[in-house]
């Protein structure tokens, strides 16, 4: 694990309340990753939004980091040492880290929390997340027209809302271009280990599916495709394009950057106040990958209309008619479900297999 440079200078002198900051300081920015970041994925891409943060403000900030910070009390231990060390805005980029983040905000009413894909807020404590659930429908699509199988494979991470969202608005679009697509989920139940992520993709192809998407982090899964042959797959959080054309054929691209450098400025101008974000492809905080020449032109302008209709608003991915897994109404025909449906759904929609574990 790294460590912050300036943890070694964190001395109870500071006080709960964390330090003043004179004019001529810098604004010290802190951020706490659940893996590492060259996972290739998701911490990977908040670690190229602290670097823009870098880049933006030069000297007016001294960021930090620390990786691989397991969710529970290790995360509440380095959080407490950041905010002691005089950080003054300090970004946690796990779910797992909601409790530790109120936890500790609580007793650093001076410091700044942004807490990403929670839902836990306080008065020095924002959050913010991405509609990945967008990038899913795009992906659910080309997985459609493209499985000749009609077996599509899925490694989701953690039973979690962001994950059921994702599989769901995956199933609902692959489905739609192809009525007889089947999913396969195997949870695998971390966010990034490359030994579980392959043999979870290797069960998946032995299983038949020529289609794996996946909700964690590592290239594992690439490189698996990648060896089976003739399994296609998209990058999940950042572009994975080592593996493009094929068998990575687009990927789900978090941005986090201009939200990083947009809520910095807040802080150091004044205006930081705890909200929450939740933005998709419109404002760019979602993207999609390039798609490859592996993807038939036709599928690939169907995808891009899609893509395109999502961020323009005039079409939204859980649109229904829509019917629970048990077959019980959830949304009718032409209506939308609304963002506090899904920010805590943990459900799947009709024709989704299996339960959702606890």
């Amino acid at each position: 694990m790294k460590l912050i440079k300036s943890l070694m200078a964190a001395t109870l002198a500071l006080g709960v309340g964390g330090p003043a900051l004179a004019d001529s300081d810098p604004l010290k920015v802190g951020f706490i990753y659940v893996g590492p970041v060259g996972d290739g994925g998701w911490t990977y891409e908040h670690e190229q939004g602290r670097l823009a943060v870098e880049e933006a403000f030069g000297d007016k900030v001294e960021t930090s980091y620390v990786e691989s910070v397991p969710e529970g009390a290790d995360a509440e231990r380095v959080m407490t040492q950041m905010a002691l060390s005089g950080t003054d805005l300090i970004f946690t980029t796990s779910f797992g880290y909601m409790d530790p983040t109120i936890n500790v905000a609580s007793k650093f009413p001076n410091v700044k929390f942004e807490h990403a894909t929670g839902y836990k807020r306080a008065d020095n404590v924002s959050t913010y997340s991405a509609r990945f659930y967008e990038g899913r429908a795009v992906q659910g699509l080309i997985a459609g027209r493209m499985t000749k199988t009609n077996k599509i494979g899925y490694i989701a991470s953690f039973p979690i809302p962001e994950v059921i969202r994702g599989i769901n608005s995956a199933y609902i679009h692959a489905k739609k271009v192809n009525p007889d697509v089947e999913f396969s989920i195997i949870w695998a139940f971390t966010w990034f280990d490359p030994a579980k992520e392959a043999d979870a993709a290797n069960a998946l192809i032995e299983q038949g599916a020529d289609v794996i998407l996946q909700h964690t982090d590592s290239t594992a899964p690439q490189a698996a495709a990648e060896k089976a042959g003739n399994v296609i797959t998209f990058g999940q959080a950042s572009d994975m394009s080592e593996y493009a054309p094929f068998p990575r054929v687009s990927s789900i691209i978090d941005n986090w950057a201009p939200y990083y450098i947009d809520r910095v400025a807040a802080v150091m101008d004044g205006t930081w106040e705890s909200m929450d974000t939740w933005d998709g492809i419109g404002p760019g905080m979602v993207g999609i990958g390039e798609i490859s020449d592996a993807v038939p032109a036709d599928v690939k302008a169907e995808a891009l209309a899609l893509r395109d209709s999502l961020a323009s608003g005039e079409y939204h991915a859980f649109t229904g008619p829509l019917n629970k897994q048990d077959g019980s109404p959830w949304l009718a025909d032409g209506e939308v479900a609304d963002d506090g449906t899904l920010a805590g759904l943990g459900f799947y929609v009709e024709g989704l297999v299996g339960d959702i574990p606890n």
